[in-house]
Order: structure tokens, then sequence, then C-alpha cells
């Protein structure tokens, strides 16, 4: 195998807000670096199922389909974590759509402190025209090469959504190389457009400074920091001599 790998991760919960939810399957795909310094998805994948230590809730299970019966007998999550999140040879970072959820479940005393990309953030820097960066949409809207229809299915199981990620992953890495994904990855994210409200859809080059500037206070990191982009690259496209009158503006 590889030494040089980085293993996709999912997580199936009993819901969002640990500790007053927990783990009940992870599963992995590794994306490994060929002597040809290409980035490709690897034969090791897997899943186990985890005894999240308290009943899986019904809306919970109506998403995976993960019943209390199938955890029963199931290790806990503290046990299992480590073997999977720091595998044997090691990675050189662990990756996930929507990292900021598997991190809450995944802490750095479980993980060995590792490196994170988050490959919707990294998808909305390098697909930003895709109709939505959902793992699904984007699985659709791309049809990643060598992507196995039916081992990405079912839908919402740990192994066959970090499959599909992994693909994604992958040509994110062949793109954009490791470097930049980390760095990505440990910003806002980039949103190429409005997400939400009467602007929803509009890319932000079609706004004017003054919408822009509205968003600069909204609650959403992600909004803030999308906005503030839109409004320094228009400064920085201006000519000389026109920047500084609208520097103080931003803020």
């Amino acid at each position: 195998m590889s030494k040089t790998r980085v293993r996709v991760i999912d997580l199936e919960t009993t819901g969002s807000r640990p500790p007053a939810h927990d783990v009940c399957e992870i599963g992995w795909q590794d994306v490994v670096l060929g002597e040809d310094g290409l980035w490709s998805v690897n034969d090791d994948r897997g899943a186990v199922l985890v005894n999240p230590g308290r009943p899986i809730p019904a809306v919970t299970m109506a998403v995976h389909h993960i019943v209390d019966d199938d955890v029963v007998g199931a290790p806990f999550w503290k046990e299992i974590a480590p073997c999977v999140l720091r595998p044997e040879g090691g990675a050189i970072a662990l990756a996930t759509h929507r990292a900021s959820f598997e991190q809450r479940f995944c802490t750095p005393h479980l993980s060995g402190g590792a490196t994170w990309i988050c490959t919707w953030k990294c998808a909305l820097r390098l697909w930003p025209d895709s109709p939505s960066f959902s793992n699904q949409v984007l699985r659709y809207w791309r049809m990643p090469q060598g992507l196995d229809r039916a081992t990405g299915l079912p839908v919402h199981r740990a192994m066959p959504d970090a499959y599909v990620t992994a693909h994604h992953l992958r040509d994110m890495l062949n793109e954009a190389g490791l470097e930049r994904l980390i760095e990505w990855s440990g910003l806002p994210g980039l949103l190429p457009r409005v997400p939400a409200g009467p602007d929803r859809g509009k890319y932000w080059s079609e706004l004017h400074d003054d919408v822009l500037r509205r968003f600069l206070s909204d609650r959403d990191e992600d909004l803030r920091f999308s906005a503030e982009h839109a409004l320094r690259s228009r400064l920085d496209d201006e000519p000389p001599g026109q920047e500084a009158p609208r520097q103080g503006r931003l803020f």
C-alpha cells in the first residue's frame, strides 16, 4: 500500500450534537498517491457499526436505516475510532464532506491531531457552477470517472458515502494539490452564489456593493467571508488611486 494516502471517512450518527448524540457507523475509503504523481481511489475501504450507547431516534433511523438491533454488541465509539482514524501506516490527512460535522465526533484525541480536508469547501472553489454542493449532487453533476454506481449505494450509509467523496477528493487532489486543499479547508467556505433570501442563486459579482456589505454582519461565517472576498476582489480590480477612499467601508 502507498504510504502517501488520505483517508476519507463518513459518519452516521444518532444526531448532530455530541455528547447528546453519538456515532452508530463509520465508513472509510483511502485515496493514494501513485508513483506517477497522480492520486487514485484504491481498494482499502470498509465500515464498522458502532454502539452509540443510547437508542437511535426514529428521525435518524429514517435517514440511514440503522436500527438499535443492528448495533447490539458493536464496539463503542471511543474503542473503534482510533483504529479507523489512525490507520496502520498512517495517513497524511483525513477528509470528509462538510468536515465540521465529523470533527464534532472525531476529536483531536481520537484522531491523533489529524489534518483535515473538507471536500465541500474545496468543491465551492473548484466547481463553482455546480447546481448544488451536496455529495450526491456533485456525484451526478460531475459523474466522476471510475465511480461504480453500486458501490456508492445506498446513500446515507457510511462506506458508500465515503466512497463517493473519495472520487471527488481524487479529482480535487489531481487538480489543485494537497497543500491547497488543506489551506482552503482551514478557511470559511467561499460560496460562489448567495444561498438564500431575495438574491438567492445570484453570483456575488451580480450584486451591488451596498448589498454585499449587508452580508458582512451576517451570523453565518461563510456568508461573511464570501461577501468580504467579493468586495476585496472589486477593490483589487480598481485602477490605482481609487481603492483608498473605499477601504474603510468594508467593515
